[in-house]
């Protein structure tokens, strides 16, 4: 059985950093992380504010960042970036990441039927017309809670300490045992 690729956004790196988790997500994506260079640069540009981003590019377990440089896969991110997440030409690099996971996911057939991982509710909605599979954070800590990597009181006081943060989520459950559903 061929084990599909896990495409996470910064957004979710970010997320488990600022509750310096970063081992917990590793752990639920168990080899099949990767990773655009467009989102490899946003991580780096966003250790500023999150240090422990830097563990991911140290760790190396969302392996080369995948470079996005055949004119037609440039012209389809570009394309989306604008059309898709509202991206500007005098912002070139506004979504750039969103865009070139959806371009790898659904134009290369290598990664075909793999998961984007992306809290960006407008985005996961449009990847899932495509046909693509999406998950967030709160599935990523669901998935984390029934796979014993973390108890269900754990990963619910995580997904608060996230929200602590500042970092906003979407369908939190409002009690810990809501995660083994």
């Amino acid at each position: 059985m061929t084990r599909h690729c896990w495409f996470p956004d910064n957004t979710v790196l970010c997320n488990f950093a600022a509750v310096d988790r970063l081992n917990l997500l590793e752990k639920v994506l168990d080899g099949r992380g990767r990773w655009t260079e467009a989102v490899a640069a946003e991580a780096e540009q966003s250790t500023r504010y999150w240090p422990k981003l830097g563990q991911v590019t140290a760790g190396g377990w969302l392996g080369e960042p995948i470079a996005v440089d055949d004119p037609a896969e440039t012209a389809a991110v570009d394309r989306i970036r604008r059309v898709v997440f509202g991206g500007s030409r005098s912002r070139p690099l506004q979504h750039l990441g969103e865009a070139e996971t959806l371009v790898v996911i659904e134009q290369r057939s290598e990664f075909a039927n793999s998961v984007w991982i992306t809290d960006d509710g407008e985005a996961g909605h449009y990847a899932r017309r495509k046909g693509i599979t999406v998950k967030d954070t709160v599935d990523i800590m669901r998935e984390a809670v029934v796979d014993g990597l973390v108890l269900a009181d754990a990963g619910h006081g995580l997904l608060m300490g996230m929200e602590q943060a500042g970092r906003h989520l979407r369908g939190v459950p409002r009690r810990a045992a809501d995660l083994l559903r």
